[in-house]
């Protein structure tokens, strides 16, 4: 009897062990920053011109910043140290030239390989040429990619913890939802206007939602944006000093039309500054059309941050953005992020 116990109790723990060691990696969650990338491949492919333009692509500087900052953080190892925990990370590009394997290159996305949350990027090409050229024809195609990819990532995490306030106030006033940080929580409500803050002393982030009757099919124009937003946040966002009030900078200004829950959506993204004060910063305004109620909704968020890097601010309220759902959509789910053949995740 003692013994048939003893036996179980072994068979037991070998067979725990068995699993352990064949568990699934997917249940061990990604690691790493937001925004950071590795790559993985040869010491002779990064320090060649291959490995030089393809960090200078996850480095391009991002638009709509008041000093250049890159749009990854970007790391390397070889194939060789490729193991363990460098295998977890969220983001991995892995470059592979070999001319005995690959006729043509290719580009694929695959998720979730070694650990959940984690997207793997393969570029496979006969040559060094291939991949060159690809990287000059599909320009910004690679950081695009890992961008929307972290936004939805913060969007996903902001359907769970958000500022509660804002959410509410926004959807009892203007009948739409909204996901934001949830450290924004002093907020100033006017007739048509809702304004919140995290009041941070470093790194102070904002958000306003607003609405406008839609007249007119030019509205969703740069012009036509920039006007109300110098009209609305203008009355709206004071100075410190007298007279003085919030504007938008021309210089450098981009809006760019995009899809979201299915429909337009304008954003308009560049340089806020203080008339009449020395205050300034990033900012980005999306900008939807509300069939129903024959009006334009838009949120925006803006930064200011004199005294350091201002990309994780003004992404992270990006990736609120992305959540503004307007009457006939608070059940649907986020947008998700297009694979690198076109293809949805």
């Amino acid at each position: 009897m003692k013994r048939t116990f003893f036996l179980t109790m072994i068979m037991g723990l070998v067979a725990l062990l068995w699993s352990a060691c064949h568990t699934s990696p997917s249940i061990i969650s990604a690691t790493g920053m937001p925004y950071e990338v590795e790559v993985v491949t040869t010491r002779a492919l990064w320090d060649d011109t291959v490995g030089v333009s393809l960090r200078a692509e996850l480095q391009r500087p991002i638009s709509g910043l008041p000093q250049a900052e890159p749009s990854m953080r970007v790391t390397f190892v070889t194939p060789d140290d490729f193991n363990g925990l460098t295998t977890y990370v969220r983001n991995i590009i892995i470059l592979t030239v070999d001319a005995e394997r690959y006729t043509k290159l290719s580009v694929r996305a695959e998720k979730d390989r070694w650990a959940t949350g984690q997207v793997v990027v393969y570029i496979s090409a006969p040559d060094e040429a291939s991949v060159l050229t690809y990287l000059a024809d599909h320009r910004g195609a690679l950081t695009d990619y890992f961008t929307r990819l972290e936004m939805m990532r913060m969007a996903q995490v902001m359907q769970e913890t958000y500022s509660s306030l804002v959410m509410d106030s926004v959807k009892s006033k203007f009948g739409v939802m909204l996901n934001v940080p949830s450290d924004i929580t002093s907020f100033k409500d006017t007739t048509n206007f809702f304004w919140a803050s995290n009041n941070a002393n470093t790194g102070r982030m904002d958000v306003v939602v607003y609405t406008f009757p839609y007249t007119d099919e030019k509205t969703f124009t740069l012009e036509y944006m920039q006007h109300m937003r110098d009209s609305i946040l203008g009355a709206n966002i004071p100075g410190a000093y007298p007279n003085s009030h919030m504007t938008t900078q021309p210089i450098g200004l981009t809006y760019t039309p995009r899809t979201l829950q299915g429909k337009y959506c304008g954003v308009l993204r560049g340089l806020w500054k203080m008339e009449g004060d020395m205050m300034g910063g990033p900012f980005v305004s999306f900008a939807r059309l509300d069939e129903a109620n024959h009006r334009v909704v838009v949120a925006e968020g803006f930064v200011y941050a004199p005294e350091t890097d201002k990309r994780n601010y003004i992404r992270r309220l990006e990736a609120g953005l992305h959540t503004l759902r307007l009457p006939g959509e608070f059940d649907k789910p986020l947008d998700g992020v297009e694979e690198m053949n076109g293809r949805k995740n």
